[in-house]
């Protein structure tokens, strides 16, 4: 599978409680014809040249700057914060992952079997609560964003599959 599709969170994925209680979460997920320890999904998503397109916005933004050897000390294990994020949770084969306002979720699960291996991509955006009714839904704001999210997704699980195929070279 060399496409990038749309697909249901797996049960164990720790992105799912997102999905509960009004929230939102994705999943995307692509395919490698050979072995993908978790620790390199990681490391070459954080480290693919549209990720670093992003840690530099993130860089001049808010001030959040980040590096290729932060993205492996992540990827290892070795650091609980990378530019915008800290680590939520981690299982041997996922890491999640939460923006530094509390506002969003990221996640990298690896799937590996005997054709190679499944790499799933997801986001999760925490509802907001109305004040006055208590009401929980997402913000207009991340609503209005999903479009341009699900095509940025996509193309962020893309570079970071190629790169793992081009460190195989």
């Amino acid at each position: 599978m060399s496409q990038i599709l749309p697909h249901a969170l797996p049960a164990q994925a720790l992105l799912a409680r997102y999905r509960a209680d009004s929230g939102y979460a994705d999943c995307f997920i692509t395919e490698v014809p050979f072995p993908v320890s978790h620790a390199d999904y990681v490391e070459a998503f954080y480290t693919s040249w549209l990720f670093k397109l992003e840690r530099v916005v993130l860089t001049l933004l808010v001030a959040k700057p980040s590096s290729d050897a932060k993205a492996r000390e992540l990827a290892r294990g070795e650091r609980q914060d990378f530019a915008a994020w800290s680590v939520e949770a981690r299982a041997p084969d996922q890491l999640l992952v939460c923006d530094y306002q509390g506002k969003t979720r990221s996640w990298l699960m690896v799937e590996t079997g005997p054709a190679g291996t499944r790499l799933y991509f997801g986001t999760g955006i925490v509802p907001i609560t109305e004040r006055e009714s208590g009401q929980r839904h997402m913000s207009p704001f991340f609503r209005a964003l999903l479009p341009f999210h699900r095509v940025y997704a996509r193309a962020l699980l893309r570079a970071a599959r190629a790169r793992l195929a081009t460190g195989r070279r």
